[in-house]
């Protein structure tokens, strides 16, 4: 396995919008279509958003999306000022089961604590109350929920130091 993180650009975006989850997963993430989309409005009204396909090698995998302090959500967690955001992650269906997810989590996480957007103390992000493998996934690389909801999705922390 020789995965890494590639921003999106003109060269991946058509190979990276292809990717899609199961269609019993579909429900739990939204289309790498709509996560690029929301990436550039964020951008536009001044905020920080980090979109990246997934890679082994040559091949897409995947797709992540990072985020730092206010993405200008209307109900955001109190978490989110100041921090980072493991906005997105997706592992297309044909690749799912392979470790791919927890590498790509090791690699944002990785990427995160360089500080590339400002300071921070931790990474944030949300799931489904449903999704129970993102649940297991995220809290054996050590996120622990804290309480808040975000639009109807689980909120989980980890320390960045």
């Amino acid at each position: 396995m020789n995965l890494h993180l590639d921003k999106v650009d003109a060269k991946n975006i058509w190979e990276l919008v292809k990717l899609e989850v199961k269609e019993s997963q579909a429900e739990f993430v939204a289309s790498n279509t709509v996560s690029i989309l929301e990436a550039y409005t964020t951008i536009t009204a001044g905020c920080h958003a980090l979109p990246f396909g997934v890679y082994d090698g040559e091949t897409p995998v995947g797709f992540l999306m990072i985020g730092y302090d206010s993405l200008g959500w209307k109900d955001e967690p109190g978490v989110a000022a100041g921090n980072y955001c493991l906005w997105r992650l997706m592992i297309d269906k044909r690749f799912q089961n392979r470790g791919y997810g927890r590498q790509a989590v090791m690699l944002a996480l990785n990427y995160i604590r360089t500080m590339p957007c400002g300071p921070a103390d931790c990474c944030w992000l949300s799931y489904e109350p449903e999704n129970t493998a993102a649940r297991a996934l995220y809290r054996s690389l050590g996120f622990v929920e804290n309480g808040e909801m975000e639009d109807n999705e689980v909120v989980a922390v980890l320390p960045l130091t």
